[in-house]
């Protein structure tokens, strides 16, 4: 017996990616920025500390309002749609007809099962507009609860993958020391997620992994001699 298999968390999986790649990216170049321009001291450990739990708390609100704000406009982008349809096929039912022809057609239906299809479809307006909807514009219908958990998952997201960097600060003594930490635990974990990411998806895990702890270490290293030369 033959049993296909279809990933069904791409929704789910893509917020998350959002969240912990710029969780992990962006605290760790804001930490490793403050390590090259503040002292070796403990009190420079607690500077960056605080300044990346605030960054954490102000990039999950952002990065969650985002998520919230593009999961309302495709609700409201396909409610517009739908409604523009139905309008349509009341208004313009003879253009509306040849347009689900013309969608038949290109599955090289003939003539005649163009007709015949056509006939069923309209006797129901509504299974009419979302043929419609999924053929002639490629809209499917949204989750209405995709906002809210959109905003949850980037946000929640954004904070682990924020922690990660921090612990290294809070597991020594001076930002040199952890700077250090905070590099061999932040590419692991970027590596980690990269690998995973891919192979959910489908891709090459280990260029996947290459790929994103790539960016993570670029965009660390020019805050780190960014910031060393403007504090110099």
């Amino acid at each position: 017996m033959h049993n296909e298999k279809h990933f069904q968390q791409s929704e789910f999986v893509q917020d998350i990616v959002i969240g912990l790649s710029d969780g992990l990216t962006v605290p760790f170049a804001l930490a490793a920025g403050l390590s090259s321009a503040v002292a070796n001291t403990t009190m420079g450990n607690s500077i960056i500390i605080t300044a990346g739990i605030a960054e954490i708390i102000a990039g999950s609100i952002a990065m969650g309002l985002g998520g919230y704000l593009a999961g309302r406009t495709e609700i409201d982008h396909y409610n517009s749609e739908l409604g523009r349809e139905y309008m349509e096929i009341k208004e313009f039912n003879h253009v509306e007809r040849q347009e689900c022809m013309d969608i038949f057609a290109q599955y090289g239906l003939s003539k005649e099962s163009q007709e015949i299809l056509i006939n069923e479809m309209v006797k129901d307006e509504d299974k009419w507009v979302d043929f419609m909807m999924k053929f002639e514009l490629g809209l499917e219908k949204p989750d209405i609860a995709r906002a809210r958990k959109s905003a949850f998952n980037i946000g929640g997201a954004y904070i682990v993958g924020g922690v990660i960097p921090l612990m290294g600060y809070v597991l020594t003594h001076t930002p040199q020391d952890g700077l250090l930490y905070s590099s061999i635990i932040t590419v692991l974990c970027l590596m980690i997620f990269g690998f995973l990411k891919s192979k959910v998806t489908g891709q090459n895990p280990w260029m996947g992994a290459l790929k994103v702890t790539s960016i993570g270490v670029i965009a660390a290293t020019a805050a780190y001699f960014i910031a060393k030369v403007v504090s110099h």
